[in-house]
């Protein structure tokens, strides 16, 4: 946790913002951070919107590659993630997802941490199925677009 918060003052975040939502008091750790648990669990959340998309109703996520938790989250910061479609295999995905904090004045924003996540398709007997779309098929706006 020791980058500046300078070094993402330039970047902006990848993907497309599949969920936002409020850090409260509930989810603090014994130091009165946002627990980095709650961070994964969203972040989990959106790659699964993004995944369920694909074709595929029922999807369990088997993978998060490295994730470093680059600062910490406060209560009354909305977290933002953002996913990236990065490849469709044939019963799996990979998704990249980001998590960027507005804090509470609007004005600053940063990113905080990200992870590759890899979800599988199964059928109803939790079994890999086949992805019935192929990379470069998928529109990540306009399927996203589709659940609301």
């Amino acid at each position: 946790m020791g980058r500046s918060l300078n070094a993402n003052k330039n970047k902006e975040p990848e993907g497309e913002l599949a969920i936002r939502t409020l850090a409260m008091p509930a989810n603090t750790n014994p130091i009165g951070d946002i627990f980095g648990g709650w961070v994964v669990s969203h972040m989990d959340l959106a790659g699964l919107s993004i995944a369920r998309n694909l074709g595929s109703p029922r999807v369990v996520t088997v993978a998060i590659e490295a994730m470093e938790f680059i600062h910490p989250v406060h209560v009354g910061d909305f977290i933002c993630c953002y996913a990236k479609l990065l490849k469709v295999g044939r019963t799996s995905m990979r998704i990249k997802i980001q998590t960027w904090v507005v804090g509470p004045d609007e004005d600053s924003r940063y990113q905080v941490t990200e992870g590759v996540f890899t979800y599988v398709a199964v059928d109803e007997h939790g079994k890999p199925t086949p992805i019935a779309i192929k990379e470069g098929e998928y529109h990540l706006s306009k399927n996203l677009n589709k659940q609301n």
